[in-house]
């Protein structure tokens, strides 16, 4: 818990700086999301503007709890598209959220990612040509998704 604490109070202020929406966390994990619920024109950058400096925040904890013989990572996992957003639940416990292909494109795209990873969709590199660093990986195949998809990893801003 105390390592879960480092980690949040290192990338919740980031999500914060960039006005991303955290949906959850889920362990060691989170969801976030951008243009909902406040529109905003430039969503992708963004996006990849926070997980560039999440993934840098994280490396700099990494190495701290190396030290104190922990191995630990942050692999990202991105995607844009379009995804259904709203209440869900029941009358006990009701959450906001997001739902759809592409969260789980993103969700498939983050389990591929190693420590320092940076996965994106094609369509989210497409939308932020000459923003980021990138290489590209080609087609992966993914659990879940019908046809392979074109993924890139973002290596840092330009």
């Amino acid at each position: 818990m105390a390592l879960l604490a480092e980690y949040h109070g290192a990338v919740g202020p980031l999500i914060r700086k960039h006005e991303g929406t955290l949906d959850r966390f889920t362990g060691d994990g989170m969801m976030v999301f951008f243009n909902d619920p406040l529109p905003c024109p430039d969503a992708p950058q963004r996006a990849v503007q926070l997980a560039i400096e999440m993934r840098d925040a994280v490396a700099h904890l990494a190495r701290g709890w190396a030290k104190r013989g922990h191995n630990l990572g942050c692999g990202i996992g991105m995607a844009q598209g379009y995804a259904t957003l709203g209440r869900i639940g029941f009358e006990d416990r009701i959450d906001y959220t997001a739902i759809g292909a592409v969260i789980n494109l993103a969700a498939r795209l983050c389990a591929q990612a190693s420590h320092g990873q940076v996965l994106a969709s094609g369509r989210l590199a497409a939308a932020v040509d000459g923003l980021a660093k990138v290489e590209p990986l080609g087609e992966l195949t993914l659990r879940g998704m019908s046809r392979p998809v074109p993924v890139i990893d973002l290596i840092g801003l330009r």
